[in-house]
């Protein structure tokens, strides 16, 4: 699992359709599907995805997505993330020369075409994940293996950083800074909590509570953060 990816439509039957075509690709994980041009700009300015996909020719007749979304994040980003055209209509293909995006894809959407894409966007963005973190108190240390951690916890302006070992880590950093420097797969689900979503074995929506390591550890969740939820659901489910 190496690439997220955010999804653009404001047709929630399209949008699972399309999701339900990438569970056969593991290496890539939908971090949230979009529904308006306002949301889609926040969301890629804070998240800063490689990779995402826009419904383009909605049949909505209030629909906001357009080509317009890539035009106002020239405004704010130095490099635009891989945008892939998702349609039914061909005649979008010259305007989305025009604006820059990278791939497009007619639908309905076959496996094969999509993993032409796929393929296309990995050859020209490989993998480049840190495999640590350094965490220094005073003139200690200590280098800690990303795959090694299950989970994270705050303690006002310290973060403990818990192992699968057993063993828990102080650092004298906060949990933003933390969620600043990890990978994609570390998820925040609380104020307080971030979890490595490799080890999550169960979520229950009812009590709000997130478990890890075969349901050894519990961890509650805020609703506040529950697009980060529904992003694990989505990869435990697949």
């Amino acid at each position: 699992m190496h690439y997220p990816f955010l999804l653009i439509d404001d047709d929630e039957k399209v949008a699972k359709n399309i999701l339900e075509v990438f569970e056969d690709f593991e290496d890539f994980l939908c971090l949230g599907v979009i529904k308006t041009k306002e949301e889609a700009i926040n969301r890629i300015l804070e998240l800063k995805p490689k990779l995402v996909f826009i419904e383009i020719a909605s049949k909505k007749q209030d629909s906001d997505l357009s080509f317009a979304i890539l035009t106002e994040l020239n405004e704010f980003l130095e490099e635009l993330p891989y945008f892939v055209v998702l349609t039914s209509d061909e005649s979008h293909a010259f305007e989305a020369i025009k604006k820059g995006v990278s791939d497009y894809l007619l639908k309905p959407l076959s496996q094969s075409e999509l993993r032409k894409c796929l393929l296309r966007f990995q050859k020209k963005n490989p993998v480049k994940e840190p495999e640590t973190i350094c965490v220094k108190s005073y003139g200690d240390y200590q280098f800690v293996h990303l795959k090694d951690i299950t989970h994270l916890k705050a303690d006002n302006n310290t973060t403990d950083i818990y192992l699968s070992s057993g063993q828990k880590v102080s650092a004298y950093k906060t949990l933003k800074h933390f969620e600043s420097l990890l990978p994609f797969y570390f998820l925040r689900i609380h104020n307080s909590s971030i979890v490595n979503i490799n080890y999550v074995s169960r979520i229950h929506l009812g009590k709000l509570k997130c478990y890890l390591n075969n349901n050894e550890i519990s961890i509650p969740f805020s609703k506040s953060y529950k697009d980060n939820i529904d992003t694990i659901i989505r990869r435990i489910s697949s």
